[in-house]
């Protein structure tokens, strides 16, 4: 029987992946977070791959991408000084591969520029083609033109002077009370298959105390990462170049609407406040059923999420609970997100032995995303085919991958889909 012909048009893979924990633990997580990603890598065959570092391995393998981005955030872990020769390996790693073999060009950007609290954001963004690739470009943001891509070339250090992307860290104002934050934006724009788009890798703001989230609806927290990502779509749909689709896809740390699941989650339930003695200070709730000999159902604390049963945000891949990731609606007009069919992405247990359970640090949330404008979302759902061949999961289901499962949308551009813009990017048209 003949085998079915491959879909046409170019494929495309991005992941996100928060990566911190890798480089916490190397041995143990790096070894099984590269075998995941290469997986699904290989497993879809795409021709462009975005990934970000929580992606894994067996990734890369199952969408096979011809063009492949990765966008990590925490990269090089909470120490990157010494972190450094673990960061090199795992570069190296990914650069030299043979299950990368096929990609001969390559483009790396690493924030290593840890000793400046002005710009240090720790992003890292891998941008790997595949040898069947033709005709890819990226843009020059200081030229204003694009360039043809050639060979592999990684730059680290200083990226605020490097042409080919642009960098911000958030200002410290907008989130206070840390006060060495890494919280920012890494923007590249491509030109592929007559298609302009930007890549952003993006790290917003975390909840830093569950006591905080819970007293209001939305909550504080919830407003900051509101203000960062408003600026982050502001700026790169400004006047200074021309416009063109963008995905937005890193760790938002988009957290539930913490007062309506405690609410929900302990609706028969009467709450205990215990106070610290000398501040008055509330540091812990306690909700108990109100019958059942006044079991414990949750326990809360300043970073303690302690509820007696983990089911429910596995249950249907936490289905239920949807209704309350509520912090994307806000930007409903300017970005689009397939539908979610993955259970929360963070924060899993880091225990190697332990890939699907949480731990009971925070509520378990839908931090890791693939997000695009409206332009963005026909390039993706435009297929010429009958086929559908679009891909939104998360990967390392029951592998631990640290603390996030990385997080990947694969698609193809379908023939001709850049047609109608390719005057505008004249310098991306396929000669």
């Amino acid at each position: 029987m003949a085998g079915k012909a491959a879909s046409p048009g170019t494929a495309v893979l991005l992941v996100t992946a928060n990566v911190g924990s890798l480089f916490d633990d190397p041995e143990n997580l790096q070894k099984n977070w590269l075998r995941e990603f290469y997986q699904v890598v290989h497993a879809h065959r795409p021709h462009f791959l975005a990934l970000t570092p929580a992606s894994p391995p067996q990734v890369v393998h199952a969408h096979r991408p011809h063009f492949l981005a990765l966008h990590c955030q925490e990269f090089g872990g909470k120490n990157y000084e010494a972190s450094m020769s673990h960061v090199d390996k795992f570069v190296k790693e990914l650069l030299s591969s043979d299950a990368m073999k096929e990609y001969n060009r390559a483009r790396v950007y690493l924030d290593e520029n840890y000793k400046s609290q002005e710009h240090f954001t720790a992003l890292g963004s891998f941008y790997f083609l595949h040898e069947s690739l033709k005709n890819i470009y990226q843009f020059d943001f200081k030229a204003k033109k694009y360039k043809k891509v050639t060979g592999k070339e990684i730059y680290s250090d200083t990226l605020e002077s490097t042409p080919m992307l642009e960098k911000e860290k958030f200002p410290q104002d907008y989130f206070p009370e840390c006060k060495w934050s890494r919280k920012g934006f890494l923007r590249t724009r491509w030109c592929l298959a007559d298609c302009a788009f930007d890549l952003v890798n993006i790290h917003l703001f975390h909840d830093a105390s569950n006591l905080v989230a819970w007293e209001t609806s939305p909550s504080v927290y919830s407003g900051i990462r509101h203000k960062a990502l408003g600026y982050v779509l502001d700026r790169i749909s400004d006047q200074r170049f021309q416009k063109a689709s963008y995905f937005v896809f890193g760790d938002f740390n988009f957290r539930l609407d913490s007062k309506s699941v405690v609410e929900t989650l302990c609706t028969k339930a009467t709450m205990q406040t215990v106070r610290a003695a000398d501040t008055n200070e509330v540091v812990k709730l306690i909700f108990r059923e109100s019958d059942n000999d006044r079991k414990v159902m949750l326990q809360l604390e300043k970073k303690l999420f302690d509820y007696f049963n983990q089911e429910v945000f596995r249950d249907d891949n936490g289905t239920a609970l949807l209704e309350f990731d509520k912090e994307l609606s806000v930007f409903k007009d300017r970005l689009y997100e397939l539908d979610i069919s993955f259970p929360p992405s963070y924060p899993y247990s880091e225990d190697c032995s332990q890939g699907r359970q949480y731990m009971n640090t925070r509520c378990p949330a839908w931090c890791d995303r693939v997000l695009m404008s409206p332009s963005a979302k026909e390039l993706v759902l435009r297929s010429e085919s009958e086929e559908k061949v679009v891909t939104y999961d998360h990967i390392g289901p029951s592998v631990c991958m640290g603390d996030h499962k990385p997080v990947f949308l694969a698609f193809r551009i379908a023939p001709g889909a850049g047609k109608p813009h390719a005057r505008v990017h004249k310098c991306c048209v396929v000669q």
